[in-house]
């Protein structure tokens, strides 16, 4: 799955990564470094706009781990084929989206069921399917699975499981790529930036008859 049709197919998760980020914010401030090249580790100096319990708390949620090794590396696998590597920017996972995911759902517990029964469901149907789990699957085996459940108006019924799982995972990846520092270098995203001032333009001097003062 090339780049461009992941990107295509998340849309850039605009809407689905605003409100995610907006949820993450409203339920315990971060700092926006979270899902950048590392991940997210807040200190004893704090974060400009931090309460000392809110880095506790990160930091608790950081010594936790929810997921096995085993779905660690399948989130790994799905993350890279959503957003793969490609000559302009690195995956999903050299931007530690696995990392920010193991930590939202521990930020965001509702994402824990749902994330977990999925990874599950997706062995099951690979097991069924290729007599192997999801990450022992050959390249081409794991993206005959999610192609079959990547595109919603396309997946038969029986996919509707995995199609819902799949839309969780591609939006929680979008939000951990799009919210690192590669990813809004990949955006081309640059912010706000100071205004270098040549004088007036041209055309305007010559408008009002003051070119040559």
């Amino acid at each position: 799955m090339k780049r461009r049709d992941s990107l295509k197919a998340i849309g850039l998760a605009t809407l689905s990564t605003a409100l995610l980020v907006d949820a993450c914010k409203n339920d315990s401030p971060k700092t926006t470094e979270a899902p950048a090249a590392s991940t997210p580790t807040p200190t004893d100096a704090g974060v400009a706009g931090r309460e000392a319990f809110e880095i506790e708390r990160d930091k608790k949620l950081h010594a936790e781990k929810f997921f096995t090794p085993h779905e660690m590396a399948t989130i790994t696998v799905l993350a890279d084929i959503i957003i793969p590597k490609d000559e302009k920017s690195g995956s999903a996972s050299d931007a530690k989206v696995p990392d920010f995911i193991e930590f939202i759902v521990k930020d965001i517990p509702e994402h824990q069921v749902p994330m977990r029964g999925g990874l599950r469901w997706l062995d099951v149907q690979c097991l069924t399917r290729f007599n192997r789990a999801f990450v022992d699957c050959t390249p081409p085996q794991q993206l005959e699975m999610v192609t079959a459940i990547a595109y919603p108006l396309k997946a038969t019924r029986e996919m509707k499981q995995g199609v819902t799982f799949f839309n969780r995972m591609r939006d929680l990846t979008a939000s951990g790529f799009f919210t690192s520092k590669m990813g809004i270098a990949d955006l081309g995203y640059v912010g706000n930036s100071p205004n270098k001032w040549t004088g007036v333009p041209e055309d305007v001097l010559k408008q009002y008859g003051m070119e040559h003062v």
